[in-house]
């Protein structure tokens, strides 16, 4: 049974929930890592994927032991809160920030690539892919001010389409194309590829696993934290690891490494398609060279289009946890207050979704994928780099904290246990962190930037607000929403939007269920996908508890028992759902007068109720704003 927390927060996510949102985040990475690694590995292209996924694996391990202890948003820069301060908090969560940054830029910029080897080849080079790339973000970026509700089930079906579709090309692959002979023949040890390359190729194929803390980032609204988040983690490791091993040696297979006439080796999945190849395009690359006969056409258009919506929706993705990170950030003060100012109209962080997305339009610019990839690293690494610093010092700082969920291995030291697979991950995540930077001066330009501007913004802010840089200081919030309490006797449910509150729904309801009821007025307070459920949105949030005073007064008045809350949600219809279901609701009394704005008839809130209908719905027309006499419950 679903409860209120104290935030008035709903942990509904179960493990598939988890595990669906994760791996298309996760899944979405390989539609431009493929073809990013095979530039630089050729033929050891599957053995960089082997070697990154047993360092994701060690990374999964670390989010899952840190998340499992402290369920809340914020993935490495909440590690390192708790395990060092707020200094290093911070740290942690600009390098995040450069992770969402380029995960919007090099998403939106893959986009144009697969759409133009389908449609139109123009999208596939300079300047069209630069151009539309940056289209991309800016819509979405509107979409995200204005606040448009993420459409989560939406993303979960396309999550596992496209597992299901990346399953299929991995079993067709193997059926039709695979050669072990000619896998064997691709690499040609320190000439293709050099082994500089080689190990350039190891930190870029990390881009693959980007998403991993998103799982982080929704404990908070996971049922039963504990034991989900670890589970779901371990099966987005287990499917991420089976794909990204099998999937390149069929890629390599379909378009093996060959020697050029000037001595140099290639494969056209490391190819850009100016030259013919498939770098923009590497899944849409194999399924063209899978020889399907009949289906040949239509496979083609299918995983275009797939990839195309689903590297649209990482972008967007990428989005809101830029836009969820910053009004953190800001609800810890550790940057001005003015980037993480919510919308008056629309209810979100918009000054930060602009100027990052800002930034994202700039790195899209140069048109460089392998810049793009590059800067990933930097920061992915750096960010992984923390997490495990911060799960080894947990460790030491707090070893007889309880932890739901232990990572494997430990070792023992001067009496303290240290995590294995923390220790071996900050070795792996460390090492590429070095790689990239010494190995690309342009990235190491960039990164330092980024990380010095972060710090001189950081601490000139933490200055003017007279606090130091290491203390937590968050800024004030609202009392907590009071509690339902379980009541045995019938009830109704009377669901509250906006600050009109009618007392003749409250009796009416009341009539429904005798002197021995009791009515739970109900405040809905949608949250917009860009903000946490518990975050933000304290002036709505105090004109809900108004509201709810006010039903409790005019209840009383009447003599009706009432009980009253305030429950945020992104879906309205399911939230109520589950709270009549939860107090064991004998009918949800909807009146018109209290619906949201724009649904004073049968609208989607409504619709959905009669459609899931978990007890008896009646519903309070208002037609042409008649007087409480002339208005007609409709019983369904």
């Amino acid at each position: 049974m679903a409860r209120l927390t104290e935030h008035g927060l709903r942990r509904v996510l179960g493990t598939s929930a988890l595990f669906s949102t994760a791996y298309g985040n996760v899944g979405s990475s390989i539609y431009y890592a493929l073809g990013l690694v095979a530039s630089f590995a050729l033929g050891l292209t599957p053995v960089v994927f082997i070697i990154t996924g047993f360092i994701f694996y060690l990374t999964a391990a670390t989010y899952a032991e840190a998340t499992a202890m402290y369920p809340e948003a914020g993935g490495s820069s909440s590690f390192a809160r708790h395990a060092f301060n707020e200094l290093w908090s911070f740290f942690a969560a600009w390098a995040q920030m450069l992770n969402y940054t380029i995960t919007i830029a090099i998403s939106a910029f893959f986009v144009p690539h697969y759409l133009g080897g389908l449609f139109w080849p123009a999208l596939q080079h300079g300047p069209g892919d630069v151009l539309f790339g940056i289209g991309v973000v800016i819509v979405l970026s509107v979409v995200n001010v204005v606040g448009v509700r993420e459409a989560a089930g939406l993303n979960i079906v396309l999550a596992i389409t496209d597992l299901a579709t990346q399953l299929l090309l991995v079993i067709v692959g193997v059926v039709l194309v695979l050669s072990p002979d000619v896998l064997i023949h691709n690499v040609h040890l320190g000439i293709a590829p050099t082994w500089k390359s080689f190990l350039v190729a190891i930190p870029i194929g990390m881009i693959a696993y980007t998403g991993i803390e998103t799982i982080s980032n929704m404990a908070e609204e996971a049922r039963d934290e504990t034991r989900t988040v670890p589970q779901a983690i371990r099966f987005v490791v287990i499917a991420v690891f089976a794909i990204y091993a099998a999937l390149p040696m069929v890629a390599l297979s379909a378009l093996p490494v060959h020697r050029l006439p000037n001595g140099h080796y290639s494969t056209l999945l490391g190819t850009s398609e100016a030259h013919g190849g498939f770098a923009g395009d590497p899944v849409l690359g194999i399924v063209k060279h899978l020889h399907l006969g009949a289906l040949q056409g239509a496979g083609e258009i299918y995983v275009g289009l797939l990839a195309s919506t689903i590297l649209f929706i990482a972008a967007n993705a990428g989005i809101i946890g830029a836009s969820r990170l910053v009004y953190s950030m800001g609800l810890h003060r550790q940057v001005p207050d003015r980037l993480s100012r919510l919308h008056p109209r629309f209810s979100t962080p918009w000054i930060g979704i602009l100027l990052f997305g800002g930034v994202a339009c700039l790195t899209i610019i140069p048109g460089k994928a392998e810049f793009l990839g590059n800067m990933y690293a930097f920061g992915a690494m750096l960010s992984f780099t923390m997490a495990h610093l911060s799960v080894i010092r947990l460790r030491i700082k707090e070893p007889d904290r309880p932890r739901p969920y232990r990572g494997p291995g430990t070792l023992r030291v001067a009496g303290r246990e240290l995590p294995v697979f923390a220790l071996l991950g900050i070795v792996g995540t460390g090492l590429a962190f070095i790689t990239v930077t010494i190995l690309h001066l342009n990235v190491a330009v960039a990164g330092v930037a980024w990380l010095a501007l972060g710090m001189l913004l950081y601490i000139v802010y933490r200055r003017q607000q007279g606090l130091d840089l290491r203390t937590t200081s968050r800024a004030p919030r609202h009392e907590r929403p009071p509690e339902f309490e379980e009541l045995e006797y019938k009830t109704a449910l009377v669901p509250i939007f906006g600050d009109d509150v009618s007392a003749s729904a409250l009796s009416s309801a009341a009539k429904l269920i005798g002197n021995e009821g009791v009515v739970y007025a109900i405040y809905v307070l949608p949250v917009p996908s860009q903000l946490s459920l518990d975050e933000g949105l304290e002036d709505e949030e105090a004109q809900g508890r108004s509201v709810l005073e006010t039903a409790r007064i005019k209840a009383r008045r009447r003599g009706i028992k009432i009980h009253t809350a305030l429950i945020r949600t992104r879906n309205p219809g399911a939230a109520i759902v589950q709270e009549a279901e939860r107090v064991g609701s004998d009918v949800i009394y909807w009146s018109t007068i209290h619906a949201p704005a724009g649904e004073q008839r049968i609208g989607p809130t409504a619709a959905y109720l009669l459609s899931k209908r978990p007890c008896r719905v009646i519903i309070e027309t208002d037609t042409h704003h008649a007087p409480p006499a002339e208005r007609v419950p409709t019983p369904a």
